[in-house]
């Protein structure tokens, strides 16, 4: 597998970054922002992130999708350990958002991500129908983050 930096029509990657976050308005929010990373397998991308520099050694993950048909075979971790050092020099913190999901919430604990903090209401307030993830109705956003 190789991960390298797309920079430009990101939006062709549109039905992967749905995966993840399933409303385009909001995926429209971060994406040009954003650095996007794509992980390809014999060509063929099976995976994308997207990442955003928030502030002076604050970095957060907006987006991480991987093809179901390549779930559960390291690839989503792997993605997040190249961020983690393709952003060593100025990352101190690595942060990211996600519903309370009992496939995502485990995931990011095992890829050393503490729990942060929460946003009432977030799924609620900013997306325009129900978001469902593994069975669960997301009503707030956790945040878990990553420190160096």
């Amino acid at each position: 597998m190789e991960i390298g930096i797309i920079s430009t029509d990101k939006k062709r990657f549109l039905p992967l970054l749905l995966l993840a976050d399933e409303q385009e308005s909001m995926i429209d929010r971060y994406l040009e922002r954003g650095e996007m990373f794509a992980a390809r397998e014999d060509g063929i991308v099976v995976a994308v992130c997207v990442v955003t520099r928030e502030a002076e050694g604050f970095y957060e993950l907006k987006n991480l999708a991987v093809h179901p048909h390549f779930h559960r075979r390291g690839i989503g971790r792997a993605m997040i350990d190249h961020i983690w050092r393709h952003y060593a020099p100025s990352c101190r913190t690595l942060l990211v958002g996600t519903g309370d999901s009992p496939s995502t919430v485990p995931f990011y604990e095992k890829c050393g991500f503490v729990y942060s903090h929460r946003i009432k209401d977030f799924f609620t307030d900013n997306y325009d129908h129900p978001v469902i993830d593994g069975g669960v109705l997301l009503t707030d956003m956790l945040y878990f983050r990553r420190e160096r």
